[in-house]
């Protein structure tokens, strides 16, 4: 259980490394060293003219503490005079020079774009005079003068890969090797694109002490150090996220013109359309931005990325966009409840607070879907994994390795893994690859030396203890023979079911699988029952093709009955939903 009132031990000053450990300072890596001047551009005095109407003159005395870590919220400080020196800083009492502001620079990265808490801490070096620019000012300043704007999004992306790889700044996370919780944490994290520290108390001294001053029980682990220092115990996901600022305190009085449940592609591409042209969008989203398919290491048929782009990369970008344009995001928020028998609709959260809105978009896809083995949970995250990102193919260096499942998921993940495990060995029921996965997939499969397919064959069996996974038994269900094997490391990638039993009580008409229908597949009497309450207007016209059996509801994306699984197709109907959106609004009674 998390403890929200925790403070930091005191640390006698003496003690405090300018590095942690006794280490040097993390060098920018290679690959981004290139790209320093993208990263820490200099704008031209015409330039900075243009960021004056955007932006209030402020000074700052030498020495003065201009941003904290875990504190500060702010858009862009331009450095007019003097210097501004950027370190990282980890909650510890570490820290690292990153570089130093002069006439022209600017800090920042993407946490800015949303007024989160800034990961660095900045102090005036000598007299310096800046130039403030506001969360609100910095959007419109990016949209406004889209040249420059490119130039500041690009640099703000840049440093905050640079943190991704250093691997610095963000929170620290504190427990042994190989605990279950650490993994859960750690996968949070990468997969909402934040840095972070992971220290083992056996290995290292200042978490040695820490663990020494709050004496974390076996229900304890792990102990998460937050940029604003605070310490929690075993946080929940919505406990780091409200330490990182991802999950803001919203405002249960505001109505939105749309609400987005789900940031997938889907509910990503409808966040940016909508943003864009000036609705007020509320994205919630219950893990992490992208979805299923920000696991996905490599996308080659997605169009316009002819050497393929990852799963992550493309969320990132559109997660990015979508705070450009002003959309408030919230992570973790899982929605627990529609609320469609008022008029502006509701959505519910698990923590009891509703948001409302005039229209709300479903686009929260699928729930991976777990074989029905007795002690699958026991090693989830401890042999058993539902993704495939850089952090599990780091725990399978050199291992055997197996993956469950024939989708196009699943061969993505193989094929990734392929370049770090031993060897991968895919599990299918079927028969062939040919029915469920895309032919370049099923080539680039048999052309890697380490893939190895076993088709008719499941697991039936886990084996393992309190340390993790040991190995498993599979059975050939055509021979029904069955053998144990040894491996430790199980990825599963076999399918999902639609996210939408916490619909049941408004109403919202489903198929036999529970994929929400849409359009002319919705039930006529359902139809004919909604019109009746008179949120419509009589004289509506005909539903449009994305819209549920309930007025002003729409589905998109994997969610929705019918649709295309597949990346590109959730982004399109995204996109198209918005136009619907407007249809439904301009057609509301004025009284509402």
């Amino acid at each position: 259980m998390a403890d929200m009132h925790l403070s930091p031990p005191p640390i006698d000053p003496e003690l405090i490394p300018s590095s942690p450990r006794g280490e040097a300072a993390p060098h920018m890596p290679q690959n981004l060293e290139s790209r320093r001047y993208q990263m820490f551009p200099v704008l031209a005095e015409a330039e900075i003219r243009k960021l004056q109407r955007f932006g209030t003159l402020r000074t700052y005395d030498n020495g003065v503490r201009i941003l904290e870590a875990g504190h500060t919220t702010f858009g862009l400080i331009v450095t007019l005079s003097g210097h501004i020196a950027i370190s990282r800083y980890d909650g510890l009492g570490n820290s690292w020079p990153i570089t130093e502001h002069g006439r022209g620079e600017f800090t920042g990265e993407v946490s800015q774009l949303a007024g989160r808490p800034t990961l660095v801490n900045a102090f005036a070096v000598g007299e310096v005079e800046a130039l403030v620019i506001s969360p609100e000012n910095l959007r419109a300043l990016v949209i406004a003068e889209a040249e420059l704007g490119e130039r500041i999004v690009r640099a703000l992306i840049l440093r905050r890969v640079g943190l991704l790889e250093a691997n610095s700044g963000g929170p620290v996370l504190v427990a042994p090797a190989g605990h279950q919780r650490l993994h859960q944490l750690r996968s949070f994290l990468s997969s909402n694109a934040y840095p972070h520290t992971v220290l083992d108390p056996k290995l290292d001294e200042q978490a040695r002490s820490l663990c020494e001053y709050y004496q974390p029980g076996p229900d304890d682990w792990p102990l998460v150090v937050c940029p604003d220092g605070s310490v929690k115990k075993n946080p929940t996901n919505a406990d780091i996220g409200r330490c990182l600022g991802l999950l803001p305190e919203l405002d249960e009085q505001k109505v939105w013109d749309v609400i987005v449940v789900g940031a997938g592609p889907a509910g990503l591409a409808t966040a940016v359309y909508a943003g864009s042209e000036g609705l007020s969008v509320l994205a919630l989203e219950q893990r992490a931005y992208g979805g299923q398919a920000a696991a996905s290491a490599r996308i080659e048929n997605y169009l316009g990325f002819p050497t393929g782009i990852s799963g992550g990369a493309l969320a990132g970008r559109a997660y990015v966009q979508a705070q450009k344009f002003g959309v408030e995001m919230a992570i973790p928020a899982p929605s627990a409840r529609l609320i469609c028998d008022t008029y502006p609709l509701e959505v519910q959260l698990a923590d009891g607070k509703r948001m409302k809105g005039r229209t709300v978009v479903l686009s929260c896809g699928a729930r991976y879907r777990r074989p029905a083995l007795d002690n699958i949970a026991q090693f989830e995250g401890r042999g058993i994994y539902y993704w495939a990102s850089r952090i599990e193919a780091n725990l399978c260096q050199s291992e055997d390795v197996i993956l469950v499942g024939g989708g196009n998921s699943a061969g993505q993940a193989a094929v990734f893994l392929a370049g770090h495990a031993k060897r991968v060995h895919m599990v299918i029921r079927g028969e062939g690859l040919k029915a469920t996965m895309s032919t370049y997939l099923i080539d680039r499969i048999k052309a890697a030396p380490n893939i190895e397919l076993h088709a008719h064959t499941e697991i039936v069996r886990l084996e393992g203890d309190d340390d993790g996974l040991k190995g498993v038994r599979l059975r050939n269900n055509r021979t029904g023979e069955e053998h144990d094997s040894g491996v430790c490391r199980v990825f599963l990638f076999i399918g999902a079911d639609p996210n939408t039993d916490w619909l049941g009580d408004c109403g919202v008409d489903v198929d036999a699988q529970g994929f929400i229908r849409t359009g002319h597949d919705v039930t006529k009497a359902q139809c004919r029952a909604n019109f009746d309450q008179g949120i419509y207007p009589k004289d509506q016209p005909q539903r449009a093709a994305l819209e549920t059996s309930v007025p002003g509801v729409f589905a998109i994306g994997d969610v929705r009955a019918g649709s295309t699984k597949r990346v590109a197709a959730g982004v399109g109907e995204g996109a198209q939903v918005v136009s619907q959106i407007h249809a439904f609004l301009a057609n509301l009674p004025l009284a509402v």
